[in-house]
């Protein structure tokens, strides 16, 4: 029988939903999975799945506010070298999670956004699941599987 994996480590963060936060959250992503000696090509998606969850938050989830709003990621690192990565807003929402999911679909009237941002987390990551409420906000979990190493 297979054991149910444990958490080994895990943090939470909450910063204003600032651009020049979307480089510290990435980052901080990243050192915090590098304690699972993962490749360079494992570290790079996890840094670029973050990034265009938490530009989301920014550009999509408080652009109607003028409060400005916050961004909080929470990572569990497990016994099976699985990363989960959750970030979430307490902005606008998404009314139609699977139309936001295709590709090239943006709510930005300007701007030069590509719609891209679910695509590439889907990309980069094992498992990628959006919760979404109107008006309370928009929860995005992430799981990578990481290499194991031999010890």
């Amino acid at each position: 029988m297979k054991t149910k994996p444990t958490i080994r480590n895990y943090f939470r963060l909450i910063v204003p939903a600032r651009s020049q936060n979307e480089l510290f959250m990435r980052s901080a992503a990243a050192v915090f999975a590098s304690q699972l000696d993962p490749t360079v090509e494992e570290i790079n998606e996890i840094k670029a799945a973050v990034s265009e969850a938490v530009t989301n938050c920014i550009v999509h989830a408080y652009a109607d506010v003028e409060t400005l709003g916050t961004i909080e990621m929470t990572a569990r690192i497990m016994s099976d070298n699985t990363v989960y990565i959750r970030i979430k807003d307490k902005g606008c929402g998404i009314a139609d999670i699977e139309r936001a999911k295709t590709p090239l679909f943006t709510t930005c009237a300007e701007g030069e956004r590509a719609g891209l941002g679910f695509a590439v987390m889907e990309s980069f990551m094992d498992k990628l699941r959006v919760f979404s409420k109107v008006g309370k906000g928009t929860t995005i979990t992430m799981c990578k599987n990481l290499t194991e190493r031999p010890t």
